[in-house]
Protein backbone atom coordinates (compact mmCIF):
# COMPACT_ATOMS: atom_id res chain seq x y z
CA UNK A 1 0.00 0.00 0.00
CA UNK A 2 2.68 2.43 1.02
CA UNK A 3 4.63 1.30 -2.47
CA UNK A 4 1.51 2.36 -4.22
CA UNK A 5 1.09 5.92 -2.55
CA UNK A 6 4.59 6.63 -3.14
CA UNK A 7 4.00 5.82 -6.76
CA UNK A 8 0.90 7.77 -7.15
CA UNK A 9 2.71 10.97 -5.67
CA UNK A 10 5.57 10.42 -7.38
CA UNK A 11 3.41 9.82 -10.50
CA UNK A 12 1.49 13.39 -9.51
CA UNK A 13 4.59 15.25 -9.01
CA UNK A 14 6.17 14.49 -12.77
CA UNK A 15 2.79 15.04 -14.12
CA UNK A 16 2.72 18.52 -12.31
CA UNK A 17 6.10 19.15 -13.50
CA UNK A 18 5.64 18.35 -17.40
CA UNK A 19 2.27 20.77 -17.11
CA UNK A 20 4.31 23.63 -16.14
CA UNK A 21 6.57 23.37 -18.61
CA UNK A 22 4.23 22.84 -20.85
CA UNK A 23 2.06 25.85 -19.88
CA UNK A 24 5.52 27.77 -20.66
CA UNK A 25 4.59 27.03 -24.65
CA UNK A 26 0.95 26.86 -24.69
CA UNK A 27 -2.68 28.40 -23.00
CA UNK A 28 -4.75 25.77 -20.51
CA UNK A 29 -6.87 23.59 -22.43
CA UNK A 30 -8.90 24.14 -19.76
CA UNK A 31 -9.19 24.97 -16.15
CA UNK A 32 -11.59 24.19 -13.00
CA UNK A 33 -12.65 27.45 -12.95
CA UNK A 34 -13.81 27.82 -16.45
CA UNK A 35 -15.40 24.78 -15.68
CA UNK A 36 -17.20 25.97 -13.02
CA UNK A 37 -18.18 28.89 -15.32
CA UNK A 38 -19.98 26.76 -17.89
CA UNK A 39 -22.01 24.54 -15.12
CA UNK A 40 -23.21 27.89 -13.85
CA UNK A 41 -23.71 29.89 -16.74
CA UNK A 42 -23.95 27.25 -19.51
CA UNK A 43 -21.54 28.49 -21.28
CA UNK A 44 -17.84 29.00 -21.47
CA UNK A 45 -16.97 32.15 -23.83
CA UNK A 46 -13.24 32.38 -24.56
CA UNK A 47 -10.60 33.28 -27.56
CA UNK A 48 -6.79 32.65 -26.18
CA UNK A 49 -4.80 35.10 -28.51
CA UNK A 50 -1.03 35.80 -28.32
CA UNK A 51 0.58 38.28 -25.81
CA UNK A 52 0.96 40.67 -29.02
CA UNK A 53 -2.78 40.52 -30.20
CA UNK A 54 -3.74 41.58 -26.91
CA UNK A 55 -2.74 45.38 -27.48
CA UNK A 56 -1.01 47.31 -24.52
CA UNK A 57 -4.18 48.84 -23.20
CA UNK A 58 -5.81 46.37 -21.93
CA UNK A 59 -2.40 44.59 -20.35
CA UNK A 60 -1.32 48.32 -19.14
CA UNK A 61 -5.40 48.60 -17.37
CA UNK A 62 -5.46 44.84 -15.64
CA UNK A 63 -1.84 45.69 -14.63
CA UNK A 64 -2.47 49.20 -13.12
CA UNK A 65 -5.57 47.59 -11.43
CA UNK A 66 -4.39 44.34 -10.49
CA UNK A 67 -0.36 44.62 -10.00
CA UNK A 68 1.76 47.99 -10.71
CA UNK A 69 4.28 46.17 -9.19
CA UNK A 70 4.10 43.13 -11.66
CA UNK A 71 7.38 43.73 -13.25
CA UNK A 72 9.73 44.49 -10.20
CA UNK A 73 8.02 41.33 -8.06
CA UNK A 74 9.64 38.00 -7.67
CA UNK A 75 5.75 36.68 -7.53
CA UNK A 76 4.96 38.54 -4.29
CA UNK A 77 4.33 41.75 -2.92
CA UNK A 78 5.53 41.78 0.35
CA UNK A 79 5.32 45.37 0.34
CA UNK A 80 1.25 44.79 -0.52
CA UNK A 81 0.88 42.26 2.08
CA UNK A 82 2.30 44.45 4.84
CA UNK A 83 -0.22 47.14 3.91
CA UNK A 84 -2.82 44.53 3.86
CA UNK A 85 -2.77 43.43 7.49
CA UNK A 86 -2.14 47.31 8.63
CA UNK A 87 -5.27 48.10 7.37
CA UNK A 88 -6.85 45.44 8.36
CA UNK A 89 -5.27 46.05 12.27
CA UNK A 90 -6.90 49.23 11.71
CA UNK A 91 -9.96 47.86 11.68
CA UNK A 92 -10.57 48.75 7.76
CA UNK A 93 -12.25 45.90 5.53
CA UNK A 94 -9.16 43.34 4.49
CA UNK A 95 -8.26 43.82 0.70
CA UNK A 96 -6.40 41.43 -1.26
CA UNK A 97 -3.00 41.35 -2.00
CA UNK A 98 -2.54 38.95 -4.85
CA UNK A 99 0.10 39.42 -7.43
CA UNK A 100 -0.91 38.58 -10.82
CA UNK A 101 1.30 35.64 -10.65
CA UNK A 102 -0.17 34.53 -7.67
CA UNK A 103 -3.74 34.66 -9.24
CA UNK A 104 -2.23 33.12 -12.63
CA UNK A 105 -1.15 30.09 -10.58
CA UNK A 106 -4.52 29.95 -9.23
CA UNK A 107 -6.33 30.28 -12.23
CA UNK A 108 -4.20 27.72 -14.51
CA UNK A 109 -3.38 25.14 -11.69
CA UNK A 110 -5.63 25.22 -8.83
CA UNK A 111 -9.41 26.21 -7.53
CA UNK A 112 -11.12 29.61 -6.63
CA UNK A 113 -11.85 30.12 -3.06
CA UNK A 114 -9.62 30.16 -0.31
CA UNK A 115 -8.17 27.76 3.04
CA UNK A 116 -4.44 27.68 4.02
CA UNK A 117 -3.82 24.12 1.85
CA UNK A 118 -5.15 26.30 -1.40
CA UNK A 119 -2.93 28.87 -0.79
CA UNK A 120 0.05 26.99 0.21
CA UNK A 121 -0.43 25.30 -3.09
CA UNK A 122 -0.81 28.47 -4.47
CA UNK A 123 2.55 29.82 -3.15
CA UNK A 124 4.24 26.83 -4.56
CA UNK A 125 3.16 27.37 -8.31
CA UNK A 126 3.40 30.89 -8.25
CA UNK A 127 7.22 30.42 -7.44
CA UNK A 128 7.56 27.41 -9.47
CA UNK A 129 6.59 29.77 -12.71
CA UNK A 130 8.45 32.71 -11.54
CA UNK A 131 11.62 30.43 -12.21
CA UNK A 132 9.74 28.83 -15.03
CA UNK A 133 8.37 30.99 -17.40
CA UNK A 134 9.03 34.77 -18.25
CA UNK A 135 7.00 37.63 -16.83
CA UNK A 136 5.46 38.35 -20.91
CA UNK A 137 4.52 34.58 -20.57
CA UNK A 138 2.69 34.54 -16.88
CA UNK A 139 0.77 37.86 -17.94
CA UNK A 140 -0.02 36.53 -21.76
CA UNK A 141 -1.90 32.94 -19.33
CA UNK A 142 -3.47 35.35 -16.78
CA UNK A 143 -4.81 37.89 -19.61
CA UNK A 144 -6.36 34.84 -21.40
CA UNK A 145 -8.05 32.55 -18.27
CA UNK A 146 -9.06 35.28 -16.27
CA UNK A 147 -12.56 35.09 -15.48
CA UNK A 148 -14.13 38.95 -16.98
CA UNK A 149 -17.53 38.41 -16.68
CA UNK A 150 -20.12 35.36 -16.18
CA UNK A 151 -19.00 32.62 -18.15
CA UNK A 152 -15.94 35.18 -20.03
CA UNK A 153 -12.87 34.45 -19.79
CA UNK A 154 -9.71 36.16 -21.15
CA UNK A 155 -9.26 39.86 -22.71
CA UNK A 156 -10.67 38.58 -26.17
CA UNK A 157 -13.87 37.10 -25.19
CA UNK A 158 -14.06 40.46 -22.59
CA UNK A 159 -13.48 43.28 -25.47
CA UNK A 160 -15.74 40.99 -27.68
CA UNK A 161 -18.42 40.44 -24.95
CA UNK A 162 -18.50 44.48 -23.49
CA UNK A 163 -17.50 46.51 -26.74
CA UNK A 164 -17.65 44.09 -29.83
CA UNK A 165 -14.08 44.69 -30.71
CA UNK A 166 -10.96 43.27 -30.67
CA UNK A 167 -8.67 43.93 -27.67
CA UNK A 168 -6.36 45.07 -29.45
CA UNK A 169 -8.51 47.83 -31.13
CA UNK A 170 -9.72 49.03 -27.12
CA UNK A 171 -9.18 52.55 -26.17
CA UNK A 172 -7.26 52.94 -22.81
CA UNK A 173 -10.99 54.13 -21.44
CA UNK A 174 -12.11 50.92 -22.92
CA UNK A 175 -9.29 48.83 -21.74
CA UNK A 176 -9.99 50.41 -18.18
CA UNK A 177 -13.69 49.34 -18.03
CA UNK A 178 -12.66 45.68 -18.51
CA UNK A 179 -10.14 46.18 -15.52
CA UNK A 180 -12.87 46.99 -13.35
CA UNK A 181 -14.52 43.58 -13.13
CA UNK A 182 -11.60 42.54 -11.24
CA UNK A 183 -11.19 40.96 -8.67
CA UNK A 184 -15.42 40.52 -8.82
CA UNK A 185 -16.46 39.51 -12.14
CA UNK A 186 -19.28 37.55 -11.33
CA UNK A 187 -21.03 40.95 -9.52
CA UNK A 188 -19.07 43.95 -11.80
CA UNK A 189 -20.72 44.56 -14.64
CA UNK A 190 -19.49 47.50 -17.01
CA UNK A 191 -22.52 47.86 -18.97
CA UNK A 192 -23.98 49.23 -15.74
CA UNK A 193 -21.94 50.29 -13.45
CA UNK A 194 -22.02 51.63 -10.20
CA UNK A 195 -20.58 54.77 -8.84
CA UNK A 196 -18.30 52.02 -7.13
CA UNK A 197 -17.06 51.15 -10.48
CA UNK A 198 -17.11 54.43 -12.07
CA UNK A 199 -14.78 55.86 -9.45
CA UNK A 200 -12.79 52.23 -9.68
CA UNK A 201 -12.65 53.47 -13.14
CA UNK A 202 -11.22 56.84 -13.07
CA UNK A 203 -8.32 55.09 -10.71
CA UNK A 204 -7.34 53.08 -13.25
CA UNK A 205 -7.33 55.77 -15.31
CA UNK A 206 -5.07 58.00 -13.49
CA UNK A 207 -2.59 55.25 -12.53
CA UNK A 208 -2.71 54.42 -16.39
CA UNK A 209 -1.59 57.85 -17.43
CA UNK A 210 0.77 58.29 -15.07
CA UNK A 211 2.53 54.60 -16.21
CA UNK A 212 3.17 53.28 -19.74
CA UNK A 213 3.87 49.19 -20.17
CA UNK A 214 7.18 49.89 -21.38
CA UNK A 215 8.08 52.23 -18.35
CA UNK A 216 6.26 49.63 -15.53
CA UNK A 217 7.92 46.48 -17.52
CA UNK A 218 11.46 48.43 -16.62
CA UNK A 219 10.86 49.35 -13.07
Amino acid sequence: MWKKIKKTVYILILANILYIVWGKFFNPPITVTQIGGFMEYGKLDRDYISYDEMGDNVKLAVIASEDQNFYKHSGFDFDAIQKAMEESEKGKKLRGASTISQQTAKNIFLWQGGGWFRKGLEAVYTFIIEQVWSKKTILERYLNSIEMGQGVFGVEAAAQYYFGKNAKNLTKNEAAWIAVVLPNPKKYDPKNPTPFLRKKHKRIMQQMNYMTLEKSSRQ
